[in-house]
C-alpha cells in the first residue's frame, strides 16, 4: 500500500480512486484526472469510481465509472471531487458506510466541496481544512476550523479550495506515491508558458505523454 519516500520511484502497485456521483462539477474530476495519468510508472493506474455504472456531472455529461465505491478501500490514494452533489451524497447514511477508509495506510484528499464528505466521514476532526468559498459556512458548522488557503494537508489528508488547486492536491498524491521530481515536473506542465513553463522544459515534458491507456483503468 502507501510507500512514502520522495527521493525514489516506489516498487509496487500505486491505485488512485477519484469518487464521482451524480451532479458532480466537471473540472474537478477532468484536470485530476488528466494530470494523475501523466504519470508512466510500473503498476501506477488511475480509476473512476462511484456507486453506478454511471454518472451525469453538473453540465450534463455522462461519465462512466471503472469500478464501485468499495474499490477506494484498497486504493493507495482516494480523491473525491466536488459539485453540489456533495450535499445529497453526506445526507445518505447507506452511501458514507460504504466507505472503510484509513489514514495510516492510504493518503486521502479532495477538492472544494468534496471536504463536506471528508468532515461527514470523520476525517477531519480535529484537524484545519479549506474549501471553496460557498461552502466554508457548511464546513464550519460541521465542527471543522475553515482556513483561507489553496492547499492543507494533516499528514495523509489534506483539502484543496479552488478548482486551480487541485495541482496542488495532485502534486501532493504523486509526491507521496512516486517522488518529488516527478511531482514537479506533473504541475510545472500545466503551467502557463513564460509563467513556470518554459520551451527550454520540452525534452524533460516527453516522459509524461505516453499513451494514457498504459496507465487509466478504462
Amino acid at each position: 500500500m502507501l510507500r512514502r519516500d520522495s527521493g525514489r520511484l516506489r516498487q509496487g502497485d500505486m491505485k488512485t480512486s477519484i469518487v464521482i456521483f451524480d451532479n458532480f462539477t466537471d473540472i474537478d474530476l477532468w484536470l485530476m484526472w488528466d494530470l494523475l495519468n501523466r504519470v508512466h510508472l510500473d503498476g501506477w493506474s488511475v480509476q473512476i469510481v462511484g456507486e453506478k455504472e454511471k454518472h451525469v456531472s453538473a453540465t450534463g455529461q455522462e461519465v462512466k465509472t471503472n469500478g464501485r465505491i468499495e474499490e477506494v478501500n484498497s486504493s493507495d490514494a482516494v480523491l473525491f471531487v466536488s459539485g453540489f452533489g456533495t450535499r445529497d451524497r453526506i445526507a445518505d447514511p447507506a452511501w458514507l458506510n460504504r466507505f472503510q477508509l484509513d489514514p495510516a495506510r492510504q493518503i486521502i484528499g479532495s477538492i472544494c466541496s468534496g471536504a463536506l464528505i471528508l468532515a461527514k466521514l470523520g476525517l477531519l476532526e480535529g484537524k484545519t481544512a479549506t474549501t471553496y468559498p460557498t461552502v466554508k459556512d457548511t464546513l464550519e458548522e460541521m465542527g471543522v476550523k475553515v482556513e483561507e488557503k489553496p492547499f492543507i494537508a494533516h499528514g495523509n489528508i489534506a483539502t484543496a479550495g479552488g478548482c486551480l488547486a487541485q495541482q496542488y492536491l495532485i502534486g501532493w498524491v504523486i509526491e507521496n506515491l512516486a517522488n518529488t521530481e516527478l511531482s514537479e515536473l506533473v504541475v510545472k506542465s500545466v503551467q502557463p508558458v513564460g509563467e513556470g513553463l518554459f520551451f527550454d522544459d520540452a525534452e524533460n515534458l516527453k516522459k509524461l505523454y505516453a499513451p494514457v491507456s498504459a496507465n487509466a483503468a478504462v
